[in-house]
């Protein structure tokens, strides 16, 4: 018992060295990409097939601590499609996904995102929860180059997942 007790205080005492305070100046950061969204439900002619659909993203994200953020994301499918919701065929006109986010950025590339949202079209508006990571690469001047997959689950509706390449510019 006396063992387990110095490994927990070893490794909290260890714990509070590697927490160095950071300073960081940038807490705004916005994100514009081009990606593409993955849909299994779709309908072509009658038949149940995947689609791939152009679509873009716009996102902000609020840094609060240097690896901690909020954001508000927005995904446009850009084309109309048609989907199978319980063997009923209905269509989506060029829909919206906003979620409000939470991001974590472990270290110096990948954020991984988790949100709440909905997706809106003219037909009918949908409850959303979003799963996402994100990769950057580091350009001069505060730029980056970021990469994403996102992942949304549409309650009482479909399922559909984006992969995206795009920029991000922060800003203090």
């Amino acid at each position: 018992m006396r063992k387990f007790y110095f490994l927990v205080l070893f490794f909290s005492s260890g714990l509070g060295f590697a927490q160095e305070e950071k300073t960081f100046t940038k807490h705004h950061c916005f994100s514009f990409l081009l990606s593409h969204t993955y849909v299994s439900q779709g309908v072509i002619d009658g038949d149940r097939k995947w689609l791939i659909l152009p679509s873009v993203a716009l996102d902000y994200n609020y840094f609060f601590m240097p690896k901690w953020s909020v954001g508000l994301h927005n995904d446009l499918i850009i084309e109309n499609f048609k989907v199978e919701k319980k063997e009923e065929v209905f269509e989506r006109t060029t829909p919206i996904a906003s979620a409000l986010t939470a991001g974590f950025k472990p270290g110096e590339h990948f954020t991984y995102q988790f949100g709440l949202g909905g997706e809106f079209a003219k037909e009918e508006d949908f409850f959303l929860i979003r799963f996402g990571v994100e990769y950057g690469l580091e350009l001069p001047k505060d730029w980056e180059l970021v990469s994403n997959f996102v992942y949304d689950i549409k309650w009482n509706a479909y399922d559909s997942f984006s992969i995206g390449i795009g920029i991000s510019k922060s800003f203090k």
